[in-house]
């Protein structure tokens, strides 16, 4: 499924760092988020059975779960048009679909622009993009198997959580997807190289600094802002998805990674559990 001509025409890359954190909060504020061509091929699906009793915003949201960036999507629209009447924002994408309604969402979401028109000429940043998508889900896959391990009743907000913790990065790949590959090349050139001091370099800001900005000025749920800061870091709900990111992030070239034995052993006395068995309950998750 492709978008339009001149939806795809109309996008403008941001070729040069901003010059500050407002700068950036603005103009990733303002700017139309993409979503991957496999996301909106099942929109269309869906939409042209929208009357069918089955499509409803459970299996709506089944959809959603899979594609990070229509995740933010939903959320960021849900939030901008919640009725006055409503007391507390919706914590999860369902919880968005089911006070939106079916064809109220079917008709705000015609058509999206899709990530692999807007980088189409960019196959390295569609790489890039792709390993942080990887991550992502691999994220929400630890973040949903720790939570049902404690019997948590906020599973589905830590998988929501872990999926959208690296969303500045993935919106840089889409917005900016020429700084992006700086960045990239920086760490590659000097693997010691961290990446906020990367990204302070080439951008002028540290993405979590962005994504802080984001979620604040998005107005989105409470919870997000708390799993991405560092003053919350021991509540267990955001402890889970913190582990389950760093998981997915020193996992992500195999299982020698040096980080991984504090990994398990904070994981382990989070769920109760020897090193041994915690080890084994990430390989399977993962399997």
């Amino acid at each position: 499924m492709s978008l339009p001509l001149d939806s795809v025409a109309c996008f403008e890359p941001i070729t040069a760092a901003l010059p500050d954190l407002a700068a950036w909060t603005t103009r990733l504020q303002a700017a139309q988020i993409p979503v991957l061509e496999s996301s909106a091929q099942a929109l269309q699906a869906l939409r042209e059975r929208q009357d069918d009793d089955d499509v409803d915003a459970n299996l709506i949201g089944e959809m959603v779960a899979g594609d990070p960036l229509m995740t933010l999507r939903v959320l960021v629209h849900a939030a901008a048009n919640r009725p006055p009447r409503m007391v507390t924002d919706p914590q999860t994408v369902t919880a968005a679909l089911v006070m939106m309604g079916v064809t109220p969402f079917f008709r705000a979401f015609e058509p999206p622009p899709t990530v692999e028109d807007r980088l189409r000429d960019m196959p390295q940043a569609m790489q890039g993009l792709h390993t942080v998508l990887r991550r992502s889900h691999r994220a929400a896959n630890f973040a949903i198997g720790f939570a049902v391990h404690r019997t948590s009743p906020d599973a589905a907000l830590m998988h929501q959580a872990a999926l959208l913790h690296d969303f500045a990065e993935l919106l840089l790949w889409c917005e900016a997807p020429a700084l992006a590959l700086g960045i990239q090349r920086a760490q590659r050139a000097q693997p010691s190289l961290r990446s906020n001091a990367a990204q302070r370099a080439i951008l002028q800001v540290e993405l979590a600094d962005v994504q802080q900005s984001l979620l604040r000025a998005w107005r989105l749920p409470q919870f997000l802002i708390m799993a991405t800061d560092d003053r919350h870091a021991e509540h267990p709900s955001v402890r889970t998805v913190a582990l389950a990111v760093r998981l997915a992030r020193h996992s992500a070239a195999g299982w020698d990674n040096p980080a991984l034995p504090d990994d398990y052993g904070d994981a382990a006395q989070l769920l109760n559990l020897s090193i041994d068995a915690t080890r084994q309950l990430v390989r399977d998750i993962d399997a």
